[in-house]
């Protein structure tokens, strides 16, 4: 398989994932912006998940420009990953409807140190697979926000049933920690 193909099908899968979190967005009955109030914790969670989908397909999006064959093993740690980030509808709306309450918050984290740790594997696997020359290995080298972000996921869960808001200002944190733009494959691509 080609990885354009893999490539077309986690945009698919990831488009789809997105659709149906804004589907679960739904529309009050009242003209009134007070009618809105009660969908805060709906809306700031799909924020969240949205731009951590989105934080997703980008950094994805880069790591597959380094591959230059797909293997088997690549195919099934591609699977895994979309596994987890399939669970991200759930568990947004789980954790918005409740508003923040405990155990939906530390059930997210949970899917995102999941998500985390296959994104974690699939890079290994590729780097594996392409041998000692791997472009990604040389852009990945010692690659601090993947590896603080599983510690943060791990402490927001712990504090989650206790602080479900520094649960959900700790994965904020993240996100913001990984919209900071990365550009060490692009340097290696272009070098």
């Amino acid at each position: 398989m080609g990885k354009t193909r893999l490539e077309a099908f986690s945009d698919g899968v990831l488009a789809i994932i997105i659709t149906i979190m804004v589907l679960e967005l739904k529309v009050p009955h009242e003209p009134s912006l007070e009618a809105l109030w009660p969908l805060w914790g709906v809306f700031v969670s799909y924020v969240l998940s949205f731009v951590y989908l989105g934080i997703y397909w980008n950094n994805h999006h880069h790591m597959l420009h380094t591959v230059q064959r797909v293997t088997g093993g690549i195919l099934w740690a591609n699977l895994h990953l979309l596994f987890w980030l399939s669970l991200v509808p759930f568990v947004t709306g789980w954790m918005g409807e409740n508003h923040f309450a405990g155990v939906p918050t530390a059930v997210y984290g949970g899917v995102l140190f999941m998500a985390a740790i296959s994104y974690w594997i699939l890079q290994r696997v590729i780097v594996r697979s392409q041998g000692p020359d791997s472009l990604l290995r040389k852009a990945v080298g010692d690659d601090w926000k993947g590896n603080v972000s599983p510690m943060i996921y791990v402490a927001a869960i712990a504090v989650a049933t206790t602080a479900p808001w520094l649960a959900g200002a700790l994965y904020a944190l993240v996100a913001v920690m990984w919209l900071v733009p990365d550009r060490r494959i692009e340097r290696v691509l272009r070098g």
